[in-house]
């Protein structure tokens, strides 16, 4: 009674905190009722509502997008990514595999970064892409190595006591011993061989184990985890947020020769600076890594980003000239690009296929070292030049490439070399690029084998 007593109220003190955790938030949505907008508990929505989201709402279920303004938002919480996504109305390619690609829905669960969107509820609870994965996490888990190790020494006892008892009763009826007295005995010697303190043996060390682990700050709401994580041989682990900072620092700014160049870096600066939007984690680390003066410089116009162009343009004027600085996926610059500067910025060359080999090369090499790589570019254009458009992005003078790194963090080393001590192989499930991968990796100590 004291060893359940004991392993109940754990538990429950347990799930209390959890629960209570659970309980200081309480989620609403805007929904359209009787064609006007009302704020409804979260519980209450049902398929076919429409559902009106803006930024920094929580999504109450999945549906699909039927307007989307400039709308962004953070499915980390299903796919680990944690770069926020462009969400729009239209009909899915028949590639799209995933829900990463599923840019006309979204998710219950996730969060909107930015803009705003009217969707149509299709699924609600446990029917939703989360409640699929709670479903998983809440079905009954097949028996640990503990509970099967203890639940075998139990057996074993209980197999050693059973054929002692009958070979104590064969050999006082061999010898004609009086029946009371020798049953008297066997069941004596049967509590005696009986662990009757085992229970209480174990849910006392488990729960000892529980408290010192709630001094770090960790909850155990099951106690035989305790000795699932004891017992553990391979770690199964993410990488961004979890090895890594899950913040994007620039680490280079680097001219088409690559040579570290200013220039690059105030490019850069300028076009993150003006652009309006949303303000994704490169143009954050942009920002972060070097104040700049923008002096004089003032937004005329820009070109937002789209996932087709894979770049962003804005127009600049400062009184005198008027620039069109472009930043973008590295390869799509490249190509917008006829001529290239040198790394004292004052003399630009053509890009001739020679030229193109060693530009390629460059961010190619970055990208080999695990870096995320922006292509900068830019154009002076008439001072009369009103509007920036697709078609201006052409005719582009490189300036150079922005190299961009997640950073380990400063505990995951030592904390993974006391695994591998332990024992413990590291496995590293990630929706990341290889190569960027195998760098973190190599940052770390981590072996990479395949």
């Amino acid at each position: 009674m004291l060893s359940v007593t004991l392993d109940f109220v754990q538990e429950y003190r347990a799930n209390a905190a959890a629960d209570k955790l659970r309980q200081s938030v309480s989620v609403r949505a805007m929904v359209m009722r009787d064609g006007k907008p009302e704020e409804i508990p979260v519980s209450h929505v049902v398929p076919g509502d429409l559902v009106l989201l803006s930024a920094g709402d929580l999504i109450p279920a999945d549906g699909r997008v039927l307007e989307a303004h400039d709308f962004f938002v953070k499915q980390a919480l299903l796919t680990g990514e944690s770069y926020p996504v462009e969400k729009h109305p239209g009909i899915l390619p028949d590639t799209a595999t995933d829900r990463q690609e599923a840019t006309n829905a979204v998710f219950m669960g996730t969060s909107v970064i930015s803009g705003s969107a009217r969707i149509l509820v299709v699924k609600t609870g446990t029917a939703t892409a989360i409640g699929d994965i709670a479903d998983s996490i809440s079905r009954q888990s097949p028996p640990t190595s503990f509970e099967i190790g203890t639940r075998r020494f139990g057996m074993l006892i209980m197999r050693l006591t059973v054929l002692m008892v009958l070979f104590v009763l064969l050999v006082n009826t061999w010898f004609h011993k009086p029946w009371l007295e020798s049953f008297l005995f066997v069941v004596a010697l049967a509590v005696g061989l009986t662990p009757e303190l085992l229970p209480m043996v174990i849910s006392v060390t488990l729960a000892r184990g529980a408290l010192r682990m709630a001094k770090k700050h960790m909850i155990v709401k099951r106690m035989a985890a305790i000795q699932d994580l004891g017992s553990m041989d391979v770690l199964c682990t993410d990488k961004t947020g979890t090895l890594t900072e899950a913040k994007i620092i620039m680490e280079r700014h680097v001219d088409a020769e690559g040579q570290s160049s200013d220039r690059v870096l105030e490019l850069a600066y300028l076009n993150s600076f003006f652009e309006s939007g949303l303000k994704n984690p490169l143009d954050e680390a942009i920002l972060n890594h070097r104040h700049i003066e923008v002096g004089t410089w003032k937004k005329v116009d820009e070109v937002p980003f789209d996932f087709e162009r894979r770049c962003v343009s804005v127009l600049l004027d400062n009184g005198q000239d008027r620039w069109l600085v472009v930043k973008g996926a590295a390869d799509e610059i490249v190509g917008l690009c006829t001529h290239y500067e040198t790394a004292s910025a004052q003399l630009q060359r053509p890009i001739d296929e020679a030229a193109l080999l060693v530009i390629r090369s460059q961010f190619h090499t970055l990208e080999a070292e695990g870096f995320r790589v922006l292509g900068i570019a830019w154009r002076r254009v008439p001072l009369d030049h009103p509007h920036a458009v697709v078609g201006d992005e052409t005719e582009l003078v490189l300036a150079g490439f922005a190299a961009f790194l997640d950073p380990p963090k400063a505990s995951a080393a030592s904390a993974l070399e006391a695994l591998r001590k332990a024992g413990v192989a590291i496995k590293i499930v990630t929706g990341d690029s290889d190569l960027v991968t195998r760098h973190v990796c190599t940052q770390l100590k981590i072996s990479v084998t395949g």
